[in-house]
């Protein structure tokens, strides 16, 4: 019990790691708000796109459930300091290997529903010509 009290402290005053650690990393929080973006593209934000996002943000970037509400916030307070020019630029810097998992990433997303809107094949078509991925690299075995 007093474990769990000094760990609610320590939160108060240092803040939640996971949305430091999204702080401290322009390109973590670029491909976050990219993914976000995904889940928004067809106008509605939660279901299956949501909840894939949730399971992305856990497995691909540690990031827990009970983190991810702070995460969010952050993105919208704060994530706009990160430019497109400047979130294309982190990308590029990026192996292949992790363009190729983003737009992965966001294809799942994309096809969590079951449909795809046109302004989601729109998004993806868009970011995947913008890092360079050959979109046959999305369906070919990892």
């Amino acid at each position: 019990m007093f474990a769990g009290f000094v760990e609610k402290i320590r939160l108060l005053f240092e803040g939640d790691p996971a949305v430091r650690r999204v702080a401290d990393d322009p390109v973590l929080t670029a491909e976050l708000m990219l993914l976000f973006r995904m889940v928004l593209a067809d106008g509605e934000a939660g279901g299956a796109e949501m909840a894939t996002f949730k399971r992305i943000c856990r497995e691909a970037f540690g990031i827990g459930e009970e983190s991810l509400e702070d995460v969010l916030a952050y993105l919208q307070d704060y994530g706009y300091e990160n430019t497109t020019a400047r979130s294309l630029g982190e990308f590029g810097q990026l192996p292949l290997s992790r363009r190729i998992a983003l737009a992965r990433h966001m294809t799942e997303i994309a096809k969590a529903d079951e449909k795809l809107s046109d302004q989601e094949i729109d998004l993806l078509k868009r970011t995947v010509s913008l890092l360079h991925v050959d979109p046959r690299d999305l369906v070919r075995p990892e």
